[in-house]
């Protein structure tokens, strides 16, 4: 074993007079770096105590695996929690580039998953309490030096922000990588439409890892009995209940209410005040919300970074490191460092946001987020099948499409909502097989590039025969050779059309971020051949549409599988006929927050 105080103490040194993983180029916080942070093992090996067993308020057990340096301690904690049980092999179980370098890593199976008692509820309310009592539990530990940090992806990213705003003692840091922000628009119910693209896969993950056996079977064979059949029992408890009510009849979980709340980080995130670097994905399942999570910590205050990255959700990180961006290890290696470890690891010459750029394939320091340089340019949709910057004449024709429930099954968003699964399919790269069922309209090939960052909204005007109608809204960057690859999307169920201005997000006088309550009692009637304003959330990019290449939107009537309608809503819609109307009188249109060059 490596000697932890000379090493440490070494390291200590060198950083303090040589700035380790800066230069005077990068002073400004603008640049990433030419030297990406690191440092050496400081242990040869680790120790791990298997099903430590901690004890919750109301009696519930929870098993944790304890990871620990073969040194002598105390060490800085990061802390996972995990609903895909900890004894399936991942650096997220168990990350021994952070454990070499000092640090207790500690996996726990949430209540209801892997070898943990309870019932499983997916973010509920008895979850977040343990939350709170894992991080107090873990600061308190002999082995534990006080200060704990949170670590992982997906839900174990949600966990995370969850946790920080209770606030509890011993918490000093979080690296959330790929978080949910709003429960019910990021990825339950996108515009009003039940996710049948990722919910079912999520929820067969969560139950199928439930059904592994523990590890601590044969030495506690009641309890892991106990646990194996109380997990098998769960299979109707609340994956079940949750499809079953948004799909079958429309309840509860197909309105925002107060399930959905409970369960979103963005409603808790005031209460948030330790650091935070989050880790998003343009085509990720939270592009949307990611980005909203940085923006309002960063509002509020707290010491954030954001860096979104050409990933789905099966890929994160991939790539790295890439334009002396460093790969996330690294990355939350530097963080820890700074919060738990003390070391001066120059945080603040951490660019604030940095984003891929779509079409430029490269990583680009922005000035914030949503970009401060940007102006809202709109395009409107024109006969002809155009997309132009000039207003359409009263005359011009309005165009029909048939209201069906299949439309999309390979495209940009089926790769995204089944996180990247797809993704050796040619037609998830390529949507023109998609849009043969949609109705598109394209720019002529733009003379310079266009650059735009941030949120993006579609204001379309439409009527349907039937009494309700979806639309899916897509926007791709065509290359000279027909290739039409889908940047982004939104959608919305014409009954959710209601829009409140007070939440949503303006520039230059145009609603670039519309905000939908999709409550109960907002829902409004859809009547046939009633002309509809349909204010469309297109989830936000960053991208170029390089010169030569053109702009796309394509409006469809569904984008399966992401989405399905509810069983009523869809029996409104299906058979119907859609038009979309695209005179001086109903000018639809896209609103893009254009780069200023």
């Amino acid at each position: 074993m490596k000697s932890f105080n000379i090493s440490l103490a070494f390291f200590l040194i060198f950083s303090l007079f040589s700035g380790l993983g800066s230069n005077q180029a990068s002073a400004s916080g603008h640049e990433w770096e030419d030297t990406i942070y690191d440092r050496p093992e400081q242990y040869s090996n680790f120790t791990t105590e298997k099903d430590v067993f901690i004890t919750m308020r109301d009696g519930v057990i929870l098993a944790a695996d304890v990871h620990l340096p073969d040194g002598q301690g105390p060490f800085p904690v990061i802390l996972t929690q995990t609903p895909y049980n900890k004894n399936v092999r991942s650096t997220e179980n168990l990350n021994e580039y952070f454990i070499k370098r000092g640090y207790a890593h500690v996996a726990v199976d949430v209540r209801g998953t892997g070898a943990s008692q309870g019932a499983w509820d997916s973010f509920g309310e008895a979850e977040q309490r343990d939350g709170k009592e894992l991080v107090e539990w873990a600061a308190s530990q002999p082995w534990s030096n006080g200060k704990v940090g949170l670590y992982g992806s997906s839900y174990r990213a949600i966990n995370q922000l969850l946790t920080a705003a209770q606030q509890p003692e011993g918490l000093e840091v979080i690296f959330p990588i790929v978080p949910m922000g709003d429960m019910y628009r990021d990825i339950l119910m996108s515009g009003g439409m039940v996710n049948t693209g990722f919910i079912p896969l999520w929820l067969g993950l969560v139950t199928g890892s439930g059904l592994l056996p523990p590890s601590y079977t044969l030495s506690e064979p009641i309890m892991g009995t106990t646990v194996l059949l109380n997990h098998t029992g769960q299979l109707l408890g609340f994956p079940v209940s949750t499809l079953s009510s948004a799909i079958t009849t429309g309840g509860d979980f197909a309105y925002d209410g107060p399930a959905a709340q409970l369960r979103s980080p963005l409603a808790v995130a005031d209460q948030i005040e330790v650091p935070a670097f989050f880790t998003g994905g343009l085509h990720d399942l939270f592009q949307r919300g990611t980005p909203l999570l940085y923006e309002k910590l960063k509002a509020n205050g707290v010491k954030t970074k954001l860096l979104m990255g050409n990933w789905t959700h099966g890929n994160y990180g991939s790539g790295l490191p890439a334009d002396n961006v460093p790969a996330l290890d690294q990355l939350a290696l530097r963080w820890f460092d700074q919060y738990l470890m003390g070391i001066n690891t120059n945080i603040n010459k951490i660019p604030d946001v940095t984003q891929y750029v779509l079409g430029e394939d490269r990583f680009e320091v922005q000035p914030g987020w949503p970009h401060m340089n940007v102006n809202a340019e709109k395009f409107y949709l024109r006969s002809g099948k155009q997309l132009t910057k000039e207003t359409p004449s009263s005359l011009e024709p309005s165009r029909t499409m048939l209201q069906q429930p299949l439309n999309g099954i390979c495209s940009g968003s089926t790769n995204q909502w089944m996180a990247g699964i797809p993704d050796a399919l040619p037609c998830s790269k390529d949507n023109r097989l998609t849009e043969l069922g949609e109705l598109t309209y394209t720019t002529a090939p733009v003379n310079g590039d266009l650059r735009v960052s941030g949120p993006i909204a579609a204001k379309i005007f439409a009527k349907t025969t039937a009494r309700e109608l979806v639309l899916s809204v897509r926007v791709t960057d065509v290359a000279p050779d027909g290739t039409s690859r889908e940047i982004t999307a939104g959608w919305l169920a014409a009954s959710h059309r209601a829009v409140d201005e007070s939440k949503s997000r303006f520039l230059d006088g145009e609603n670039i971020q519309p905000w939908h309550p999709f409550t109960r009692t907002t829902v409004q009637e859809v009547k046939p051949y009633e002309v509809m304003e349909l204010d469309v959330e297109i989830f936000p990019s960053n991208f170029v549409i390089k010169e030569g290449h053109r702009l796309r939107v394509a409006i469809g009537p569904s984008d399966f599988p992401h989405s399905m309608s509810p069983a009523p809503q869809l029996l409104d819609q299906l058979g119907g006929i859609a038009t979309i109307l695209t005179n001086s009188k109903y000018p639809s249109s896209i609103v893009l927050p254009v780069v200023e060059e």
